[in-house]
């Protein structure tokens, strides 16, 4: 399908080929023609409705678009290649004839470490990124680099930043600007406002040399309305569904695809996999997966239809996405699938072959936990998630249950957080009933929601600190790191994707007493936090699993102290983490350690180095054992139990108010002299 520059005999050309069943004519104008119809006709396959032609002297680089008269009404419109593998910069909207690349990959060696580097028990921190706006050239501010200058600029930053992986804003072909890239046109078009397709295949390449993974955000689930694009292509309803209540979306004002269709559901699968075989691309971010699994999600009451069992989801949806994710795994060995997915839908992930679940936690199996109440879960449908017994089949899915409670909590003031301590602890119940990402991104940094940094409460040093602490959390919490661009130093405005970030903001002087800046503070919290996050196997192996975490301290929540520990493999040392959401500093607070021995502090948010006050625990902290007796229980056979005591182990250790520390085991290289 699409354009292919090709030879018939000795005569170079292009070969092109369109579905467009329902057409009553289809040919190709171009620039080769000055756009004059009616164009070079395309002959018909009436079997499979598609039109195919050979025009030759014309190739690489040239623009077209096919004209197609409708067979009901005679109207001839000029529509894109829905398979084009360029397009014009906008505003042109024509497609571009691009034959397959010249430029050998370099990018050998990462591609074939992809499934270790990829794999769960591997550390994940993705850095999330729209190209347009993420740096611009102070000569030219408004207009965005190119593919190949942002790749020699944003791979030493991520790489510097210690960040695993960079996750693209869309940048498949669209139209309008505001719109990020989500009402997509080209599905197989790396957009022209950043360069050609080579360029794009540069960024990629490079990135991989420089140890960076690369994620495309995806969005099969809409597309754009626009006259050129892909709705009512050949005058009917080809691509989206004939019906106008399931054909469109009413908020996103966007078609919404058939995925009943065979043809439809092949389009979406060989763009998938376009751009991870061709472009080397490390894994697909589906996005408003939730639109496409229930026919009611996010529409007025009036705006939906049940689907032929009176239910709210949608099977032919489910279905493309476990043949999507079926086929990824076995076309692109260690690709890896992320699902933004934000209802109760259960099974997204992948199941574990042995429990059939992600991990599973059985409650009051922690001691302290014992003592917090969990929300009531609402399960999807017990036929929706029956229908075919399996997962979506997903990899991850974003958390955004994580991401609403602990953004909401962090954003109270702090004499209000008494009664919102279950958004710290219900998180936990389902954290391994899924493999999960922890978001922080995009959607919460615009329209009036206020840049992270804005979102925190009280004085600009209290804000600071609410960020450097908001960002300990999310590494300390079980679960994948994703973090907006701009929110890793601080940016304090919302995101416009019309103009760079403010880079200017690393430069300016500290307060609150440090000689730090504050923006690169936050900035050097981020980069500590990722190095011990690839470096401590409790922070990483078992993020998906119910065995790599443990409640040390739960039932001082209303108050804002919590403390949990993070568990690997069984040669990696366990992780301590102590939050002080409070706004009182705590002297010598006993904490329970999982294990004897020495514990030294590997990170405190309130480090002078990041912008903090200094209060941090340098020394070897100090460590007591408390015994105590342990009340008799009944045994099996009735009898009561011989009472005992038992033998606990704390750390004390003082930490500022609005702050968090990471403790650990002390390691030998501490202990030579």
């Amino acid at each position: 399908m699409g354009a292919h520059p090709a030879s018939v005999g000795s005569v170079d050309g292009t070969q092109f080929t369109v579905w467009a069943p329902n057409a009553h004519s289809v040919s190709v104008v171009g620039d080769w023609n000055t756009w004059q119809l009616p164009g070079h006709q395309l002959e018909f396959d009436h079997q499979s409705g598609i039109w195919t032609g050979f025009i030759p002297t014309i190739g690489h680089g040239a623009t077209y678009k096919y004209a197609v008269v409708s067979r009901s009404d005679g109207v001839t419109t000029l529509k894109a290649d829905p398979f084009a593998f360029a397009s014009e910069l906008r505003p042109s909207t024509a497609s571009r004839i691009w034959g397959p690349s010249a430029e050998p990959w370099n990018d050998g060696p990462w591609v074939a470490s992809r499934p270790y580097v990829q794999a769960p028990n591997r550390p994940i921190s993705i850095y999330e990124c729209h190209l347009g706006s993420w740096q611009r050239s102070p000569e030219t501010p408004k207009l965005p680099l190119g593919y190949r200058e942002l790749a020699r600029q944003l791979a030493p930053y991520l790489k510097h930043l210690g960040y695993t992986h960079v996750e693209l804003l869309p940048v498949t072909e669209y139209p309008l600007d505001e719109s990020w890239g989500y009402q997509v046109n080209g599905y197989f078009a790396p957009t022209a406002r950043y360069g050609t397709p080579d360029d794009f295949r540069f960024f990629v390449d490079y990135l991989h040399q420089n140890g960076i993974g690369v994620i495309l955000d995806w969005v099969p689930g809409h597309f754009c309305k626009d006259q050129h694009g892909l709705g009512r292509f050949d005058g009917t309803a080809l691509f989206e569904h004939g019906s106008r209540v399931r054909g469109e979306h009413p908020v996103w004002g966007t078609y919404q695809f058939d995925f009943g269709r065979p043809e439809v559901r092949t389009f979406l699968l060989a763009s998938a996999l376009y751009w991870l075989e061709v472009f080397h691309i490390d894994g697909l971010r589906v996005d408003a997966v939730a639109s496409m699994v229930w026919l009611d999600h996010g529409r007025p009451h009036d705006h939906w239809e049940p689907n032929a069992w009176g239910r709210t989801d949608h099977p032919e949806a489910v279905d493309f996405l476990r043949r999507l994710n079926r086929l990824v795994h076995r076309e692109v060995p260690g690709a890896l699938m992320f699902a933004e997915e934000a209802t109760t839908y259960e099974w997204v992930t992948r199941r574990d072959p042995i429990s059939g679940r992600s991990g599973t936690r059985t409650p009051g199996s922690d001691g302290p936990v014992d003592a917090i109440t969990p929300a009531p879960v609402i399960p999807a449908e017990p036929a929706f998630r029956s229908s075919g017994g399996d997962s979506l089949g997903f990899d991850y899915k974003w958390n955004m249950g994580w991401m609403h409670d602990t953004l909401n909590y962090f954003a109270a003031p702090h004499g209000n957080r008494d009664g919102l301590a279950g958004n710290l602890t219900f998180p936990i119940w389902y954290a391994f009933d899924e493999r999960f990402v922890l978001p922080l991104s995009h959607d919460e940094v615009v329209h009036l929601k206020r840049a992270l940094l804005t979102k925190m409460p009280g004085s600009d040093p209290d804000r600071f600190a609410g960020l450097r602490t908001l960002f300990a959390y999310q590494y300390g919490h079980p679960g994948k790191k994703l973090l907006f661009m701009g929110s890793e130093f601080g940016q304090w405005g919302e995101w416009d994707e019309g103009r760079s970030l403010d880079w200017h903001l690393l430069e300016f002087a500290g307060t609150c007493g440090t000689q730090t800046p504050l923006h690169r503070g936050v900035q050097d919290l981020v980069r500590t936090l990722n190095r011990i996050h690839q470096t401590y196997g409790a922070m990483h192996v078992l993020d998906s699993h119910p065995d790599g975490f443990r409640w040390l301290t739960a039932e001082t929540a209303s108050q804002g102290v919590i403390a949990f520990a993070r568990f690997g493999a069984t040669s990696d040392p366990p992780v301590v983490v102590v939050c002080n959401f409070s706004s009182e500093t705590l002297a010598l607070l006993a904490v329970p350690v999982p294990k004897g021995g020495r514990w030294e502090e590997i990170l405190n948010t309130d480090d002078a180095a990041f912008g903090g006050s200094g209060n941090v625990n340098t020394e070897i902290l100090p460590v007591r054992v408390r015994s105590r007796r342990v009340v008799a229980q009944p045994t099996a056979d009735g009898l009561l139990a011989r009472r005992k005591r038992q033998r606990s182990t704390e750390a004390l250790i003082t930490i500022a108010a609005n702050s968090v520390s990471f403790i650990a085991p002390v390691s030998r290289k501490r202990l030579k002299p």
